[in-house]
């Protein structure tokens, strides 16, 4: 049975991306979530494997939903992903306890390489 993966970003059509390129590779898609702040309750009420968060959302951002969620869950692992490859992003999504960052648009092999890596 595959690990149990949220998926968090404001586009939907984002979330579909990954959902299809996780399910395709025998993972479960287990919830999803518009935003960093939806990202933090469903995180506490599902208890996932992993988390695949986007970085750029309203209410609350993916760097700020990263730290929440560390602070329940100091083994909680998430994968960023952002359109923005810039460095400085990068570097505070690794500090805020991100194990790895996906650049979209998402190629399906990274996606698997990055889950698997943090599932490790």
């Amino acid at each position: 049975m595959g690990a149990n993966i949220l998926i968090v970003d404001d586009a939907a059509f984002m979330r579909m991306m990954v959902k299809d390129i996780l399910t395709k590779n025998g993972f479960n898609v287990v919830g999803e979530a518009e935003n960093g702040a939806v990202a933090v309750d469903k995180f506490v009420e599902l208890t996932p494997d992993l988390v695949i968060m986007d970085i750029t959302m309203p209410e609350m951002d993916g760097l700020q939903a990263v730290r929440e969620i560390r602070k329940r869950d100091p083994q909680a692992r998430v994968v960023m992903c952002s359109a923005m490859g810039q460095q400085a992003m990068v570097i505070d999504a690794i500090q805020s306890g991100a194990k790895d960052f996906i650049v979209k648009p998402f190629q399906a092999d990274r996606v698997v390489e990055a889950v698997q890596k943090a599932l490790k």
